[in-house]
């Protein structure tokens, strides 16, 4: 545990930005599920709508530091792509 003050002012600013942090990316973990869950259900234009409103989401929480740049990318980049692969077949 801290003792001195300014230790523990880092844990208090640590545990509100890890509360922060966690709710942002189970945002994104729902709105991946829902892509997802379309997917596996083959409904091309629930997916497109889906991925739509989860794109912004993703991007978001890499803008705010609760993910990385690049694994915001990779969860778009192969999301988009199953949808396209969806929507083709």
């Amino acid at each position: 545990m801290a003792t001195h003050k300014s230790a523990m002012k880092r844990a208090k600013q640590n545990t509100k930005r890890n509360l922060r942090n966690k709710s942002v990316r189970t945002r994104v973990k729902g709105a991946i599920k829902a892509v997802r869950a379309s997917i596996e259900a083959k409904s091309a234009d629930k997916a497109k709508a889906d991925l739509t409103v989860a794109i912004p989401i993703i991007q978001k929480a890499a803008q705010k530091g609760s993910i990385h740049p690049n694994n915001a990318s990779r969860k778009i980049s192969r999301l988009t792509r199953q949808v396209n692969a969806l929507s083709a077949s």
